[in-house]
């Protein structure tokens, strides 16, 4: 996948079906409007998302901070981390992804001119998807009417796709992330149209786990990732193609440390390999219980076995 990232000087040659939008988890909503660029990959276009870095709502919190301590405490939770979501576009299959800068100047951009000058002259534009509530341009004023107005002039054509909806609502990202921020893992599963993961590089911890018996792979979630509240959770562990079940504890480990770092820590069934500095992905399937501070590590331990034997009912271990 070709990834345009930190600039606005590129021009595409191949003709592209472009989907618009944020794409914050790429859930089921996003996946009826990915269909339709990557339909037209048998009609020669490449498939291709446009979307803003950062994120509009981001950059307009942060424009609106009063200071710059306090822009750098702004943090909207994202689905997907940056990194996530360019490994997830590429898993479905698609061939460009412009994240266009998200700047003082580009949010001034006339919504004419974003159509003329970035979509059809520079994305090489035939065929434009995105939700029949796009907005674009400045103070968001470009919509669907103006992109069908300017069609037949420069060749492209357009779909508008309207809200999937699910559980009587709309589907969509803050949807998902209510559900998530309630530990209602199952649910989120069914907007996302998979579980929701934590993905990222096994990082070194103080091998504390080992030690005690329980060893565990550790993850650093960025901020901007959202998270389940604190808690143990059982997962599906993903490293190379393959698939563990795992027992994830998400939090501050307030029993062993004192540090104020989130971690994502969880051991994994019947598994013994090192994978340090390897890329995994930890889906949370259910939530099990509260992150608590235990009196000791002994008690710590004895919480610990209690949890596995829970996972292996779960996961209906014989």
């Amino acid at each position: 996948m070709r990834i345009i990232s930190g600039t606005t000087q590129f021009n595409i040659e191949d003709k592209t079906a472009v989907a618009i939008g944020k794409f914050d988890g790429v859930h089921m909503g996003h996946q009826k409007l990915l269909k339709h660029i990557l339909d037209k990959k048998d009609q020669g276009m490449k498939a291709t998302i446009f979307t803003f870095d950062p994120p509009p709502a981001v950059f307009f919190s942060q424009l609106m901070a009063k200071s710059e301590n306090e822009k750098k405490d702004i943090i909207l939770s994202q689905l997907l981390t940056k990194d996530e979501k360019r490994r997830k576009f590429e898993e479905l299959g698609v061939d460009i992804l412009v994240e266009f800068p998200m700047n003082a100047e580009t949010a001034r951009t006339a919504p004419e001119d974003f159509v003329r000058k970035i979509l059809h002259e520079q994305m090489n534009a035939a065929y434009l998807a995105a939700g029949d509530d796009l907005s674009y341009g400045y103070k968001g004023r470009g919509d669907f009417a103006l992109l069908n107005k300017l069609a037949p002039e420069l060749g492209y054509r357009t779909h508008a796709i309207k809200k999937l909806q699910m559980f009587g609502r709309n589907v969509s990202s803050s949807f998902i992330k209510e559900e998530i921020l309630h530990a209602e893992m199952e649910r989120a599963s069914e907007l996302l149209g998979e579980y929701y993961y934590v993905g990222g590089l096994v990082e070194h911890g103080k091998k504390l786990g080992r030690t005690i018996g329980f060893p565990t792979v550790n993850l650093l979630p960025p901020s901007e990732k959202c998270l389940p509240p604190f808690g143990v959770y059982f997962s599906e562990v993903r490293i190379d193609g393959r698939k563990y079940h795992g027992m994830t504890n998400i939090g501050l480990r307030p029993t062993v440390s004192d540090s104020g770092q989130v971690s994502v820590e969880t051991y994994i069934y019947d598994f013994d390999e090192d994978i340090y500095g390897k890329y995994l992905e930890i889906a949370l399937l259910t939530f099990h219980r509260k992150e608590q501070k235990f009196s000791g590590v002994e008690a710590l331990k004895g919480q610990l076995r209690l949890d596995l034997d829970a996972g292996r009912n779960f996961f209906d271990y014989e």
